[in-house]
């Protein structure tokens, strides 16, 4: 059975940074538009004047590319269903609250914040689901007018249908019903003229064609409101799929103390995007496959269906995890870029290029090569105390020949440890051990064949030279 092109879209609001939730639901999105041949549309929900910022979309949209996500439409590319920021879009709102007007489905409210808060405890106190007492419903024309005189400036509620049972079939979650008489007139536009996310967001995601909207499941119960709204306006229905929240390891709200930070503050530490995109397709989703894919494979291994109805607990474990394979599955000229400025220590071109090569399979985040940049770079490096342990073990005379043999080896590694061996009677570890904590500092690392050919003769005599020094004390 073939299978319909979806049209699925994700609305940030530029108030924050985007955290691993946001960026799931993004992927997600944008995955399931791929995989069925459809269109991604990424649009602004910035009504929020007092806290959407323009710098802070700029940032979200850099790190949406930069996980590799595009979109087909937006503020940015243009579309035929723009503008694509909702403070560019009052006037499609102005016209959805004339129609509600013309047909009496709306109503100005005067109630204060403070009045509304009594009601919702006066309701609770009572045993009652706390919903908005339509204390303005029945207001007449005049008093409306009076109180607009007097300088109070109303909101407008949506009234809602009595006795309604609004259902819909949820992408993730399957049937849903609710009750409208549990739901309780709501806010569409704000007293200082702004539209509500219940307003906007349903009549954007029509207007826009988009046929799948997936949010996290915190916003599941205003789909039966935005249906009601969209059923009211004539406007064509999408459907609804509501993720399970991503939450911290202890099982409460993401926060940068648990580990799960910020985009911007995985992508500071040197996280790479394919590392993010392969654990997030994993996260709260049963992937259909184990491995390492590259990006323009996700798509394929994708199934909304699979997707958990529990909320997903975020793992620092497996985050590294995908880390490892994204350094491994990269290019050198990708980890060289990847590494940028922590390589300025080395000459640009081959060695560079060599030094990579040799490190990459020992480094998780850039700031780990700053230590190996040392080791070729540097003309003596700190030593460990597992490293001077194991050259005080060796010996000064260990260090002293070996030394005297560099020069007749002519830079073949493989000869100048062969006649180590010889010259010594050390094999294995008891020769390789003290020779690395010699040269390197540490007892572990890459391999130290071409780190030897990087660091030069000068490097490698003076600090077999401390070394013997050392061991000699």
């Amino acid at each position: 059975m073939p299978v319909t092109a979806q049209i699925t879209r994700f609305a940030p609001s530029p108030t924050g940074a985007l955290h691993l939730g946001n960026a799931r639901t993004a992927l997600f999105s944008w995955l399931v538009a791929r995989a069925s041949g459809g269109h991604f549309v990424l649009r602004v929900e910035d009504t929020d004047a007092g806290r959407s910022q323009d710098g802070l979309l700029e940032r979200q949209l850099d790190e949406l590319r930069w996980l590799g996500i595009t979109w087909d439409e937006g503020p940015d590319v243009g579309g035929p269903h723009g503008p694509y920021r909702q403070s560019e879009r009052s006037s499609i709102y102005a016209k959805a609250l004339v129609t509600f007007e013309a047909n009496a489905q709306t109503y100005p409210c005067f109630c204060s914040p403070e009045e509304l808060q009594l009601s919702r405890k006066t309701q609770l106190a009572a045993g009652r689901p706390p919903r908005y007492a339509r204390t303005c419903a029945g207001l007449s024309q005049a008093e409306v007018q009076r109180r607009i005189d007097s300088g109070k400036a109303p909101a407008i509620r949506f009234r809602v249908p009595d006795h309604r049972t609004v259902e819909f079939v949820d992408r993730v979650h399957g049937p849903q019903r609710f009750q409208s008489d549990d739901i309780g007139d709501f806010v569409i536009r704000r007293a200082d003229g702004s539209v509500s996310f219940f307003l906007g967001n349903a009549v954007d995601d029509s207007a826009m064609g988009i046929t799948l909207v997936l949010r996290g499941d915190d916003h599941l119960a205003n789909t039966p409101r935005q249906l009601l709204l969209l059923e009211a306006l004539g406007m064509p229905l999408p459907e609804y799929g509501h993720l399970p929240l991503v939450l911290a390891p202890s099982g409460t709200p993401l926060s940068k103390r648990e580990g799960a930070a910020s985009l911007t503050d995985l992508r500071e530490q040197g996280f790479l995007p394919a590392a993010i995109c392969n654990y997030l397709i994993r996260l709260g989703h049963a992937c259909g496959h184990d491995g390492w894919l590259a990006m323009d494979q996700l798509a394929s291994h994708f199934d909304l269906g699979r997707t958990s109805h529990s909320a997903a607990r975020f793992d620092d474990a497996q985050l590294r995890h995908w880390q490892r394979e994204a350094v491994t599955h990269s290019t050198a000229a990708q980890i060289e870029q990847w590494l940028g400025t922590h390589l300025d220590a080395l000459p640009s071109g081959k060695e560079r290029s060599e030094f990579v090569a040799v490190v990459k399979g020992n480094v998780l985040f850039p700031a780990e090569v700053d230590e190996l940049v040392a080791v070729v770079a540097n003309d003596s490096v700190p030593v460990s105390a597992e490293a001077a342990a194991q050259i005080t073990e060796a010996g000064p005379e260990f260090f002293a020949r070996a030394g005297q043999l560099h020069g007749a080896s002519a830079g073949d590694f493989k000869a100048w440890t062969r006649a180590i061996a010889e010259a010594t009677g050390r094999k294995g570890a008891r020769l390789f051990m003290p020779l690395r904590s010699a040269l390197t500092g540490a007892t572990h690392g890459p391999e130290l064949a071409p780190l030897v050919g990087l660091m030069g003769t000068a490097r490698v005599l003076g600090r077999l030279e401390s070394a013997r020094a050392l061991a000699g004390k």
